[in-house]
């Protein structure tokens, strides 16, 4: 009777630990801004813990670090968790120029922040967007990677032009009301960065794309600061980036080179993902076949929060290894 009790203690130690993993409000406050010069500007950059570190990649391009640090931060338990801003994101400065922002200078922001933290081999977790600079890193970095974890992603320019696309089809044939005035502005020449297109399209439903389960939000923290910068978004995905993209986003391209990723990686695709689509992240099985690749099936856009259980247990387990 021994063994089973044990499995059984140890297996609710780890239901408590990947609930609070997503349950704590206050996580926030357990964290303190260190400000780093790199290149000229100051960068935000909050580090906890101790043990292996992991670095945390979110989404956009254009969000903030916060609400990754709200699903992941008490991993500073286990690890050495980092929580930063990149340039012209969150409370890191702006760019003197919007051609600074791009793909390849995220992936570079990640080298320096290792080399000026001082540590070995780091592991990443990239959300959405944040998978893009992810894996680049680990492509051209391969020695400096130990663990990657893929959510919700894209292997290439190409997949997030077929993900806008379906996205598109989505909102004209769900909301073809609201469609009629996408289609005028557009035949009057009018792109998804300029108004009032920029407000029309921005106004449609989108938690069915990104929520299987629509009632679900995001843990934030009490500080107000700039959450979301647009300028980045249209500089590195264009600017007709929901139709048409363009920027540095459309030269990337990890198919054939994802094989050769020496990082053990695991990649989490929602089955009702209406960004990331399951026509494309199945994809991952082909071009990353080394990779664990787990689907949820109660899941949009973001697994960690509609299915938590199974997700902090897989990822848990994962970083264990």
């Amino acid at each position: 009777m021994k063994t089973p009790i044990k499995l059984l203690s140890i297996l609710l130690v780890l239901v408590s630990t990947t609930l609070s993993a997503q349950q704590d409000p206050n996580i926030f406050e357990k964290f303190e801004s260190k400000f780093y010069t790199i290149d000229g500007y100051k960068i935000n950059v909050e580090v906890l813990g101790s043990g292996a570190p992991i670095f945390f990649l979110p989404g956009g391009p254009g969000n903030s670090h916060d609400y990754m640090q709200g699903n992941f931060g008490q991993y500073y338990k286990t690890n050495t968790v980092v929580f930063f801003d990149w340039l012209g994101r969150g409370k890191s400065d702006n760019a003197k120029d919007a051609s600074e922002y791009s793909v390849q200078a995220d992936v570079e922001l990640i080298e320096k922040l290792r080399k000026l933290l001082h540590f070995d081999k780091i592991s990443l977790v990239g959300h959405s967007y944040g998978t893009v600079p992810a894996q680049a890193y680990a492509i051209k970095y391969k020695d400096n990677v130990d663990k990657m974890v893929l959510i919700n992603g894209f292997h290439s320019g190409a997949m997030w032009q077929a993900n806008c696309d379906s996205y598109n089809h989505y909102a004209k044939t769900h909301f073809p009301e609201k469609w009629k005035q996408v289609d005028s502005l557009r035949a009057l020449g009018y792109v998804s960065s300029q108004e009032p297109l920029k407000s029309v399209y921005g106004n449609f439903p989108t938690k069915y794309i990104y929520y299987h389960n629509t009632s679900l939000k995001q843990n934030s923290p009490k500080e107000k600061y700039r959450g979301w910068a647009h300028d980045v978004y249209t500089t590195i995905i264009g600017r007709d980036g929901d139709f048409d993209v363009s920027g540095s986003m459309i030269n990337q391209d990890y198919r054939q080179e994802l094989k050769n990723v020496k990082a053990k990686t695991l990649i989490f695709a929602g089955r009702y993902d209406g960004v990331s689509t399951p026509e494309f992240a199945v994809q991952y099985k082909t071009f990353m076949p080394q990779a664990q690749f787990e689907m949820f099936e109660q899941s949009g856009h973001n697994p960690y929060l509609e299915e938590p259980e199974k997700f902090y247990t897989l990822f848990e387990t994962f970083m264990q290894q």
